[in-house]
């Protein structure tokens, strides 16, 4: 499949299609930001550091996983 970028706090979207691919069943609005964090950080390919990451990033990336659910 060839090289993928890995991703940064920064890449909302890629972020948010991969926790919709890896938790299909989870309601996005339910998920609590530490939970959000870390569920990010498992992420494969994703290389950013948990520690630096602000509520704003972690709003937009539940707001975006909660978009692709076709939920929200």
């Amino acid at each position: 499949m060839g090289h993928t970028r890995r991703m940064q706090w920064t890449d909302i979207d890629r972020i948010a299609a991969g926790l919709a691919e890896q938790h299909p069943d989870t309601e996005p609005l339910k998920v609590d930001f530490l939970d959000i964090r870390d569920r990010v950080a498992g992420l494969s390919g994703f290389r950013g550091d948990p520690t630096r990451v602000n509520l704003r990033i972690l709003e937009s990336i539940q707001l975006a996983w909660l978009d692709r659910t076709g939920r929200g």
